[in-house]
């Protein structure tokens, strides 16, 4: 028989300590990878509430954009008529007999 700590211990018992000790190793092995995944679990949830957020922020910002676009077509629309008008009054004017 073997000493262990100032007890006899049998090649039987000491085989069954290592499977103990190997068991316990595993098990603590586990809780970690379990806290580990819920970990990953949240960080996971944070990151699909963000990427929500962006396409809310995404989709907005385009609808903004196609206004803004609007409004520029719109007011280039009317810069083109109103330049046009003033290019023809003035081409009347050139055209047209002073009167003094």
């Amino acid at each position: 028989m073997m000493m262990i700590c100032g007890q006899k211990s049998s090649p039987s018992s000491s085989s069954s300590e290592v499977l103990l000790r190997r068991n316990e190793e595993l098990e603590r092995e586990l809780k970690e990878s379990l806290v580990r995944e819920e970990r990953m679990k949240e960080e996971l949830q944070r990151l699909w509430r963000r990427l929500a957020v962006s396409e809310e922020a995404e989709e907005r910002l385009c609808s903004q954009l196609g206004e803004l676009e609007a409004e520029a077509v719109a007011e280039a629309r009317e810069y083109r008529r109103r330049l046009t008008e003033l290019t023809a009054r003035l081409s009347d004017e050139q055209h047209s007999p002073v009167i003094h």
